[in-house]
């Protein structure tokens, strides 16, 4: 069965996205994201510690939020996958068709890794 974004999730501008540490405690940081054939797409580096917890744990929460994080719906299970270069583009794309602000490179120089989540 593909994967389809949860109704409270889709159209939303952020969401919260929960990543796991070694210990179990949850670190949730609000996002923006893109949407597209039933998954998310997020941006964000390589040295970032969401990165680093989905490398150990691909297993995330997500749920919609204000700009500041304070959730306002339910909350959904998902798996994270941080794509390789190659499926970069399509990430970008899905992004830049929601947020103006992600078209203008010099803001978003850093930005060197893109998320895919799945909801199953």
């Amino acid at each position: 069965m593909p994967s389809q974004i949860p109704v409270p999730i889709q159209g939303q501008k952020y969401i919260s996205l929960t990543t796991f540490r070694k210990t179990g405690a949850g670190i949730a940081t609000p996002v923006w994201f893109g949407e597209e054939d039933g998954k998310l797409y997020v941006m964000t580096r390589s040295d970032m510690g969401k990165t680093k917890r989905i490398r150990n744990n691909p297993q995330v929460r997500v749920a919609p939020c204000t700009m500041r994080g304070t959730v306002t719906g339910p909350e959904f299970a998902a798996a994270a996958r941080i794509l390789p270069p190659e499926e970069h583009a399509r990430a970008r794309q899905a992004i830049n068709r929601k947020y103006w602000a992600t078209r203008i490179p010099f803001l978003w120089w850093r930005t060197d890794t893109y998320l895919e989540l799945s909801f199953g």
